[in-house]
C-alpha cells in the first residue's frame, strides 16, 4: 500500500498531493513562496493548496451577465488574482484545512492582504468577514455588483462542481 502511494505520488507530482490529505491532517502555521493562482479564491504557494479565507469568488467557468451581455467573470476573478499577487512573494497564515484538505488562509503580497483585495474589488463575495469591503463594492457597482452573478456556491450546487463551501 505505501509504495502504491508514493507512486501514486510522485507520478502524480507534489502539485496534487492534497488529494491525500484530510481536514484532520496537521497543518504549517504558515506558508511562503511564489504564488500561482488557481482561480479567483485559491492559489498554490509552495507546493500547498490555499484557500482563501473568509471569502467566495466565481469559479473558473462560472459566467455573469454585464451590460446585458455575457461576462467570463470566473476567468477576470484568476486573472484579478494574478495581477493582485504580481511578482511578490506571497505569505500565508494558516487557521486550519477545509475538508478538502487545502489550507485555509488569510494571504499577503507585497503587504498587500489578497484576501480583503478580492472583495474590495469586487471579484469576490464576503463569506462572513470582510463585510465592510463587499458593502463598498457593492454601492460602487465594482467587479460582480456591476452586473448579475449567481453567488458562487449556488453556481457551484447548480453546475455540480466538486468545491462547494
Amino acid at each position: 500500500m505505501t509504495l502504491t502511494v508514493a507512486g501514486m505520488a510522485i507520478f502524480a507530482g507534489r502539485d496534487h498531493w492534497r488529494f491525500f490529505q484530510s481536514r484532520n491532517d496537521p497543518f504549517p502555521p504558515s506558508v511562503s513562496g511564489a504564488g500561482r493562482p488557481i482561480d479567483g479564491d485559491s492559489l498554490w504557494v509552495d507546493g500547498n493548496e490555499v484557500r482563501l479565507q473568509g471569502i467566495d469568488a466565481p469559479e473558473g467557468r462560472h459566467t455573469c451577465r454585464r451590460n446585458g451581455e455575457v461576462w467570463s467573470c470566473g476567468e477576470d476573478a484568476h486573472r484579478e488574482l494574478a495581477r493582485a499577487i504580481g511578482s511578490d512573494t506571497v505569505t500565508c497564515r494558516v487557521s486550519q484545512r477545509d475538508v478538502y484538505g487545502r489550507l485555509l488562509a488569510r494571504c499577503t503580497a507585497g503587504g498587500r492582504d489578497l484576501n480583503a483585495r478580492m472583495v474590495a474589488i469586487g471579484m469576490a463575495i464576503a463569506y462572513g468577514v470582510y463585510t465592510t469591503e463587499e458593502a463598498d463594492a457593492r454601492s460602487s457597482r465594482r467587479g460582480l455588483w456591476a452586473g448579475e452573478f449567481d453567488p458562487p456556491g449556488k453556481w457551484r450546487a447548480e453546475n455540480n462542481s466538486k468545491f462547494g463551501r
